[in-house]
């Protein structure tokens, strides 16, 4: 019903598909940056027998960018994404100033179909 707007349904239809606000496009080159490495530790290398595998990520990044960058980079289409932001931790030093700060850290977890799997070289 267009009584007070100038748009038809058929103007409507031919609008560009949105993209989410903040979210890299598939086909964007920065989607490269969005993986910094994966996150080898023993719970870590326990998930991966179930098809959940953990990746160390930037902060600013979301779910939709960790999707598309494993979709195009190991070629598997994810099922979940779940971003974990690990505070930073004090560790006492072994020198004359004693207590220092371990930086933040942000993880994510990607959960794949049952059969898929990511093979690290």
């Amino acid at each position: 019903m267009a009584l007070f707007s100038s748009d038809t349904k058929k103007q409507k239809a031919a609008k560009a598909p949105t993209v989410r606000r903040g979210a890299l496009h598939p086909e964007d080159a920065r989607i490269a940056n969005v993986l910094k490495n994966p996150w080898f530790s023993e719970k870590a290398l326990i998930g991966t027998e179930n098809g959940v595998y953990v990746f160390e990520i930037p902060p600013a990044v979301t779910k939709h960018d960790v999707m598309n960058a494993i979709a195009k980079t190991y070629k598997v289409t994810p099922v979940k994404v779940n971003i974990v932001n690990l505070p930073a931790k004090k560790k006492a030093m072994r020198t004359k100033r004693g207590v220092g700060t371990r930086a933040r850290r942000h993880k994510a977890y990607v959960y794949l179909k049952k059969g898929e799997t990511i093979a690290f070289t």
